[in-house]
Formats: structure tokens, sequence, C-alpha cells
């Protein structure tokens, strides 16, 4: 499948130390399975479908770095060595399946839906009437040590990569210093 409007779709693609067996990549999309009962099989089983069907890289929902940055109240986080079995699992039935994953890092900020969200004013966000903690210049910095901590422990887990999460919504990293 090397001719066509996309001749190199199929191709093998390097990106950095990791080289994917083809260009296709699964985006990040937010399931809200991290939080429920047997949610790492499941999140195996989803995420491994998508490998076996031919995408070459998966990027994962939002996973925070800390619990005040989570989506919900169920929301993806990875702030201890203890989380990190569930996503080895996920992350080795992506490999069984011939793909490679990244872990996305999200901090929801003043869009989190919990009562625990945090933000750089106490504005609330357009999506939700919560009015989030201030965060201090203390806690900013821990933020940005837990974000760290995150991505090292995505290495931990066994993905190929990280993608930090940065739109309109969330604690932008210019928010951060």
């Amino acid at each position: 499948m090397s001719s066509g409007r996309y001749p190199t779709l199929f191709s093998p693609l390097a990106v950095g130390p990791v080289t994917l067996a083809n260009r296709i990549i699964m985006g990040s999309m937010h399931t809200e399975l991290e939080g429920r009962p047997g949610a790492s099989e499941r999140l195996a089983a989803f995420y491994a479908e998508r490998a076996s069907g031919g995408a070459a890289l998966i990027i994962t929902g939002g996973c925070s770095p800390n619990a005040a940055g989570r989506l919900s109240e169920r929301g993806g986080v990875l702030d201890r060595p203890a989380q990190l079995p569930p996503h080895r699992a996920v992350v080795d039935a992506v490999h069984a399946a011939g793909g490679r994953i990244a872990l996305q890092i999200l901090h929801a900020g003043r869009y989190a839906r919990h009562k625990d969200l945090v933000g750089a004013s106490d504005l609330p966000a357009p999506i939700n009437r919560m009015t989030p903690h201030v965060l201090t210049e203390a806690e900013v910095e821990q933020t940005i040590d837990e974000f760290a901590a995150c991505a090292a422990r995505t290495r931990s887990a066994g993905y190929s990569g990280r993608r930090r999460a940065v739109h309109g919504a969330g604690i932008r990293a210019r928010t951060l210093r």
C-alpha cells in the first residue's frame, strides 16, 4: 500500500528511539474508565483492540500528575509507585498487540469536575460554576515537581512516551512559572 494519495501511511516512522510500524496514531480521548471497577482490564482491552486494528501509536486519555488535577472524581492519576501495575497491564496488552502507547499527562485545573479543583486564579471555568482553590507559589512548584515525577513513572510503567496536554482547558505550562 505504498501508492496512492498517502504513499508513506503504512511505512515505518522513527520517532526518537522508537520506531512505529506505520504512521497511524490514535489521538487522546477520555473514556472515564480509569476509576471504575476492572478499569485496567477494560482499558487494556480497549487500547489493545486499537493496536491490533492498525494504530501504531496510541495516546491515552488524560492522566493527572496529582489528585487535584484529575478531570473528575474517578479520573486517572499517576502520582505514586503503587499505581504502576495497572498501567503496566495496559502497556503490556498494547505491546502484545503490536502497538506503542504514550500516556497523556493532563492537569484539568479549573476545568476539573470535582470539589478539589485548583487554578491560577479563583475564576470558575466557563463549563462549571465551581470556584477553584488559588494555587500558592509553593503549590505551583509542587505541581511542577509532580509533573516531572509522573513523567518519570511513565517510563517505569513501560510507556513508549508521554504527551503533555497543553490546550485551552486545564493548567497550561505558562501558568506554572
